[in-house]
């Protein structure tokens, strides 16, 4: 075989891998806001962004379980054109019902590498999502599973921050 025979094949081999991989977010690729913009959307794109999704999220900002609407109450952050990218997130994207979060986690928890950065993001925002829903569930039950699903959800980003060792020790 020539070297580039092995390449091809090798290439060949990474993107039939890709393509089969799972999506952990199906429904970023089927927004439906008549914009290609917003065709697996991402907010966090700078420093600067990330500082205000940090000053959104402080600002007491909470998601409609129901709906998925976010909420923000500070009225010059609602106004900012920014947004429209984090509440398609919220709206579209995310996972609101305990059901889904679960299986999300259960994804998460054998997925090998590195989650992309988008992906991270809407574990991030999920988890955020998840510790809302648990600080306003009464039951015991219910309170345990939404508990049980914020931990899955921090051990996979947790595992993702963690550095990548080789194979050698």
């Amino acid at each position: 075989m020539t070297v580039l025979q092995i390449l091809l094949m090798c290439q060949m081999s990474i993107t039939a891998s890709q393509h089969w991989r799972r999506a952990l977010y199906p429904s970023a690729f089927r927004v439906k806001r008549g914009t290609p913009a917003l065709l697996n959307p991402s907010f966090q794109k700078s420093v600067e962004d990330a500082s205000l999704l940090y000053e959104v999220l402080l600002s007491g900002a909470y998601m409609d379980a129901s709906r998925g609407t976010l909420h923000v109450s500070d009225r010059e952050l609602a106004s900012m054109r920014k947004l429209e990218v984090l509440e398609v997130l919220c709206e579209d994207v995310l996972p609101r019902s305990l059901s889904e979060i679960r299986r999300l986690g259960a994804q998460l928890s054998v997925r090998r590498g590195s989650l992309r950065m988008e992906d991270f993001e809407r574990t991030v925002l999920t988890m955020v999502f998840t510790a809302q829903q648990l600080q306003h569930t009464d039951s015991g039950h219910q309170r345990q599973l939404w508990a049980s699903a914020l931990l899955q959800l921090y051990q996979a980003i947790k595992e993702d921050l963690r550095p990548q060792t080789t194979g050698n020790h």
